[in-house]
């Protein structure tokens, strides 16, 4: 990928991220539509896997055919809220390997606190997704993707839903290297570091919690 952000404009993906921004969307229809959406938005980032052939016999003769080179890629979560992009990027490609990057958010200071980190073996040799629903202040994606390229990881992209400028800014500063795939650049953040205009705490919305 050349530029460091790509928003996806598909118009799937703007009608489904309209209907999740919506208060009055339920629980079930928000889930729902995150694991529609995270679909969409996997053609996306997965759109430069690297690619060998094999042969193979059709009904009529034998080909050539394209398939997937190399090691499975990588879907690391940024806990909680990225396993509802997770769960839906799975049914696609569902001989992914996983990993798990635990951080929540001090409110006093909006750093990142590390919980939890369990990741697959040979992050080297694979395509590297971390997926979170929301890029906010940058601060937890950044700190997710150093604690990635400690294990090894060199070849990474960052997925979410909604970004805001000050996300995309901090990314870029820390992580030049790792290009950002979302449905919506919004405006800014608010003085508690939510997203504006936003769809509220994706985790809360997702799991039906306060």
């Amino acid at each position: 990928m050349k530029d460091h952000l790509t928003v996806v404009k598909h118009p799937l993906v703007q009608h489904k991220l309209t209907l999740m921004r919506e208060k009055g969307t339920s629980t079930a229809v928000f889930r729902q539509l995150l694991r529609e959406i995270s679909q969409l938005l996997a053609y996306e980032v997965t759109y430069e896997l690297d690619m060998t052939t094999r042969q193979i016999d059709t009904p009529l003769q034998t080909m050539d055919a394209p398939v997937l080179a190399g090691r499975k890629l990588a879907l690391i979560s940024i806990l909680r809220a990225g396993n509802g992009l997770l769960d839906g990027m799975l049914e696609l490609i569902p001989s992914a390997r996983v990993g798990f990057v635990g951080l929540y958010r001090d409110e006093a200071t909006l750093k990142p606190v590390q919980y939890y980190f369990k990741v697959p073996d040979y992050l080297d040799d694979r395509m590297v997704i971390v997926v979170d629903p929301m890029l906010a202040t940058g601060n937890s994606s950044a700190a997710a993707v150093d604690l990635l390229k400690e294990a090894g990881a060199k070849n990474i992209r960052f997925l979410c839903l909604l970004a805001a400028p000050e996300g995309v800014a901090r990314m870029k500063e820390a992580h030049p290297d790792v290009p950002i795939v979302t449905a919506a650049l919004d405006e800014r953040l608010n003085e508690k570091g939510y997203i504006l205009p936003g769809l509220g705490d994706a985790g809360d919305r997702m799991y039906g919690t306060k």
